[in-house]
Formats: structure tokens, sequence, C-alpha cells
């Protein structure tokens, strides 16, 4: 009984103590209300979830004389052009047929008694370039009979002679002679048949004359030939030009039959570049040929400081009207004048040219005519999917600029003229990815340097 009597009274305690608390709330509410509020309106609510306002993106960079050293930028000025819009295509240096390389062949069966001229070396028109020891039957009776026939008529001539005292004295009749004269035009008919018979075995006239003589050949010597013309037919002195030893083909003692090619001469002054088209581009170099274009060629592996400058005029010379089967594309020709050098090593001559057969090379081909437009180096543009931008330098610094690119191609890109970039307007002509690099970069530390403010055309100046 006493324990329920207990917990009734702790029941009633605690309910005075709650009363208590609620009215000394109640009392001091003009206290604590203005708090609650306070706090209330600094919590975010869950209607209130905006974005923060966007950063105004940074269009300005400031680049120190180090860096654009470091980056070996320079601006250049730009201005209002035509430009040549261009396809390129690859391409290859080629001997030119018939005119680079030269056989040298032996006239005669013989054996190779000595060699005068090497590989790499240098030799003009009548150099020697081997002896060879003649081991030729039909040569040999080629000659005796031709010096027989001359002997025949020196006899005959000499029977004319003593007939024709005969003939007067009335000893010997006239019709005698007429038998004479006879055998006499024989006789020449057969000098010249054997005389044309030593000319198509490879014998000059000199060497004839002296088989006539009895001095038969054992021995002769190959020599370099003539050049006879440039491929655009203007003449060429024999002394003005050279050839080159390319390639040996026998070597000493080799025994050799007639038409055997000794060796291999060649003169690289006179080249093709040989360009290799897909058939959907015919038409745009066949215009580009029948127009009479000029066409721009890059060389591969060229190092155009150690060499004169080109001045060539480069033009399709003709195109292939057959398809190579395998790759589908054709061929077409430009003609290439070469550059050489010459240096004497042990008395010897040697050559060095410029452009070497094998070389690879690219051809642009102009397509269309592009009027009063903006042309900068293709490093000069920055882009990132559709948008393109360039940098116009104001001393230190640089103001990007959002350009329309018309086109663009290995080297340059072609910019509308708009007005975003004007005439005189001095842009950066490299590095335009590192420079949108760096405004990345210094955009995260803030706006531009102190000091320094934009006016309303995108023009950066310090404070006045």
């Amino acid at each position: 009984m006493r324990s329920n009597t207990n917990n009734i009274w702790q029941a009633i305690a605690w309910i005075a103590v709650i009363v208590g608390i609620g009215s000394a709330a109640w009392l001091t509410r003009s206290q604590w209300q203005p708090m609650l509020s306070q706090t209330a309106k600094n919590e975010p609510s869950e209607e209130d979830h905006s974005p923060a306002p966007p950063v105004e993106e940074r269009n300005t960079l400031e680049l120190s004389q180090q860096a654009r050293a470091n980056l070996d930028l320079k601006s250049k000025a730009v201005k209002v052009q035509d430009y040549w819009r261009k396809i390129q295509i690859p391409g290859t240096i080629v001997d030119r047929p018939g005119v680079t390389d030269r056989g040298i062949t032996s006239p005669l069966e013989g054996v190779v008694t000595q060699v005068h001229a090497f590989e790499g070396d240098m030799v003009r028109p009548g150099d020697k370039l081997f002896s060879l020891r003649l081991v030729s039957e039909p040569l040999q009776q080629a000659q005796s009979e031709l010096y027989k026939a001359i002997r025949e008529t020196e006899i005959v001539k000499q029977e004319k002679e003593r007939v024709s005292r005969l003939i007067n004295s009335g000893i010997v009749p006239g019709k005698r002679m007429i038998e004479l004269n006879q055998k006499v035009s024989r006789q020449a008919a057969l000098i010249d048949a054997h005389q044309q018979d030593l000319t198509a075995r490879g014998l000059n006239a000199e060497q004839i004359s002296q088989i006539k003589q009895g001095n038969f050949l054992s021995e002769i010597e190959i020599k370099a030939p003539a050049i006879e013309g440039s491929p655009g037919g203007n003449p060429k002195a024999a002394t003005d030009g050279f050839f080159e030893v390319q390639q040996l083909k026998v070597d000493l003692g080799h025994q050799v039959e007639a038409g055997s090619v000794l060796a291999i001469l060649a003169n690289h002054e006179s080249l093709f570049i040989k360009g290799h088209a897909f058939k959907k581009e015919a038409s745009k170099l066949a215009r580009a040929a029948e127009s009479d274009w000029p066409i721009d060629i890059k060389f591969m592996d060229d190092v155009p400081e150690d060499w004169e400058a080109i001045t060539q005029r480069f033009q399709i010379r003709h195109l292939a009207n057959t398809t190579d089967p395998d790759s589908r594309t054709f061929d077409f020709f430009v003609p290439l004048t070469n550059q050489p050098r010459t240096y004497e090593r042990e008395g010897r001559l040697f050559v060095v040219w410029r452009f070497r057969p094998g070389q690879r090379v690219r051809i642009e081909i102009p397509v269309e005519e592009m009027k009063d437009v903006i042309v900068v180096p293709a490093t000069a543009v920055f882009q990132k999917g559709p948008d393109a931008w360039v940098f116009q330098q104001n001393g230190d610094l640089f103001n990007r600029i959002s350009v329309s690119v018309l086109h663009q191609d290995r080297s340059n890109v072609v910019l509308a003229n708009d007005g975003s970039v004007s005439p005189g307007f001095f842009l950066a002509q490299g590095s335009a990815a590192a420079l949108n690099r760096i405004l990345k970069a210094q955009s995260s530390s803030g706006g531009l340097p102190p000091g320094f403010h934009v006016h309303a055309d995108g023009t950066v100046h310090g404070a006045h």
C-alpha cells in the first residue's frame, strides 16, 4: 500500500516540473522567439536550390617576353587576300624514262680488260669507261673481208692501167677494159657492204679506216655517250653536262656478248614527280592541267637552307590514262629540275643531288580560288568542336577572339573576313593550343592583372 502511494506522489512531482517549465517558457517568449526566426531565415529551404550565377569566362591572358621566347611565339599583322583552296596528294620523285638513265652496252663480243670509271664517278661525254679485248670470230672475218676487198680493188685498178696501154697499142681488144670496170664496180659495192657491217657492229669511221690499212682491231674502248639535248628541246653541248656511273654490271675479266649491258649511267638533272590520285580527283587534276595552274610541292626530308631557293614553276605535264587495278589510283607527272653540288676526292669529281628518286613529296593541287579572306598558319587557330579562336597580341597581353573558319589544310586556316579580325590586327602565328591552356590556368586565379581593363572593342589597356 505504501509503494502505490509513493508512485502517485512521484507522478504528481513530474507533472509539477513540466508545468513549471512550460510557464517559464511562456513568460520569456519575447526573448527567445526572435532568435528562432533569425535562424530559420539563415537555413535554406527545400525550395531554394537555384545554382550560383556563372563566373564570366576570361578572354585575355598575360604572357611575359621570356614566356613568348620559350614558345617561340611571333605575331604578324593580318591582311585580306585571295587564297587558292587546294587538295593534297602524295607523290614520289622518280627517274625520267629515256632521259635520266643511260645503259652502256658492248657493241662486240669481248673480254673486259680494264675498267676506267667506277660507281659514283662523274664522267663527261667521251671519257673512257671500259677496255674490251675482242674475241668475236665474225668480227675478225668482217675485218678480213673488208681488207681483202680493198686489196682486190687496188689490184684491179693496176690491171686497168696495164690493159689501157695494151689497148692503145692494139694488142688487147677494148672489151677487156669494160670487164675490168665492171669488176671495180663490184668491188666498190662489196667494200661498202663490209663497211656497213662493221658500222652496225659498233665501229666508228676512224676504226674502219685503220682496218682498211690492215690494222685489225683486237681491242676497243667503250666511251661515255654525248648528251643529245635537254627534255625541253634546248640543245646542250656535250661539255656542259656529265653522267654519274650509277651501277657497274661487269667486273674485270668478264666475257660479254654483243649487246650486253656493261654499266648504267645517270644524269639526275631532269626528274619527274609522280603523283598518285584517286579516280574521283581526276576532274580536278585535269582542270588544273588544262588551265595551266601552278601547283605547290612540299619535299619530305629536305633541308632548304642548305640549297638555293627553288624558282621553278611546277605544273602538271600529263596524266596517265590507265588506273592501277590494285590501288585504284592513277598517276600524273610533274617535271622537276634538280640541283647539284660537286666535290673532288683523290683526283675524281663527285656529285651530290638535292632531290633523289624515291624521295616522298606532298603535291598541293589548286581547285578553287577564295576571294577576300584572311589566311593564318594552322597552328595559329585553336579549335574545340564547332568553335575556333585566334589570339590578338597587345604588348604582354593576348586577347582571345572567336573566328569563323572557311577552310583548313595541313598548313593554313582560312578565316572569314566578317569583322571579328580586322586587317592590321597582330595575331599570334602559332602555339594557339598552348595559349588557350595558359588562359585557362590564369582564369582559375581571378580576373585581369591589377591596373588593366578591357575596352568595348576587346582591346586591353592599363590604368589611365
